[in-house]
């Protein structure tokens, strides 16, 4: 099975604090590397946490709040000064594109790599990225700015050809591509072997939600419905939910509800207020309601 995982890099809203740095994730699947989010701080948990930077293909900002890309420029001019040789792809609000201009421009930086943007639309999911087994599909959030967050979803793998069974009916290594793709065989005498006798059900797609700063909006489960894993942003709890609606972020409790519905493996809640030194209560709060939930705690893997 194909690695698919995420790294969580910071999960501090608005201000970074002690030891929670601003948001940034890191997903890797099939050796490909995903940066999603790149506050201040992110190229030094890169380097704290022994994770190949320049291996990030792929950069996604949700939203042009600064604790969501301010790292972003030095990133950029990281991987310009080690010589970079690969393509960076960056999505993002449109503007974006102008503001990493802007800041090359004052620092007479031509980069040594090529820099590709996608500007990103928050009005309805889109997919925006896709290789041979990932797609990447925003998904629209409701903050003070426009804000997506993103979906990213394994194709469904080919059928595995049981050998033995495709051996004892001599079937010819040149049918293996149809079997896989869930075709019976025909044998030369006209006989058929449905497709199930010659090969084996492949892996379960996965599929990681990262659902950014939002407030708290129930018809976001229908479009995650059925994920592995899902990352909400927590930023507050439900004592607070008055502020949290002010604000337009989420409660603990409101992201479990919404990993309730959607029916996902697990969630991980993130994007925690300063406010909160001790987090231990958000994450109580989320059980209630979810049992399978998560803190985004600094360093920590989540298998997808």
């Amino acid at each position: 099975m194909r690695e698919f995982s995420v790294t969580i890099l910071g999960s501090s809203a608005a201000l970074p604090y002690k030891n929670r740095n601003l948001t940034a994730q890191l997903v890797i699947h099939a050796g490909r590397s995903f940066l999603i989010d790149c506050g201040e701080g992110t190229q030094m948990q890169l380097t704290r946490l022994k994770l190949k930077g320049m291996r990030i293909s792929h950069i996604f900002i949700s939203h042009l709040h600064g604790d969501h890309f301010y790292g972003l420029i030095g990133l950029i001019s990281t991987f310009h000064l080690l010589g970079r040789k690969d393509d960076l792809h960056i999505y993002g609000p449109p503007a974006l594109e102008n503001i990493i201009q802007m800041q090359l421009e004052a620092s007479l930086t031509t980069l040594v790599y090529k820099m590709v943007f996608h500007p990103t639309q928050s009005d309805f999911p889109e997919t925006i990225y896709e290789d041979d087994g990932l797609t990447i599909t925003t998904l629209p959030m409701i903050h003070r700015v426009p804000t997506t967050g993103f979906l990213f979803a394994e194709k469904q793998y080919p059928r595995h050809i049981n050998m033995e069974a495709a051996e004892n009916l001599n079937v010819p290594y040149t049918c293996f591509g149809d079997l896989k793709l869930g075709l019976d065989y025909t044998a030369p005498d006209g006989t058929i072997t449905s497709n199930r006798e010659l090969t084996i059900e492949p892996a379960h797609p996965r599929s990681y939600a990262c659902c950014s700063d939002t407030l708290f909006h129930e018809p976001l489960a229908d479009i995650i419905k059925g994920c592995d894993l899902m990352y909400h942003e927590a930023t507050f709890m439900n004592a607070m939910a008055e502020v949290a609606v002010a604000k337009m972020h989420s409660t603990a409790a409101e992201a479990a509800r919404i990993a309730e519905k959607a029916g996902v493996g697990k969630l991980i809640i993130g994007h925690f207020s300063a406010r909160y030194e001790n987090l231990l209560p958000l994450l109580e709060e989320a059980r209630e309601v979810f049992q399978e939930s998560y803190l985004a705690e600094e360093g920590k893997v989540f298998q997808v």
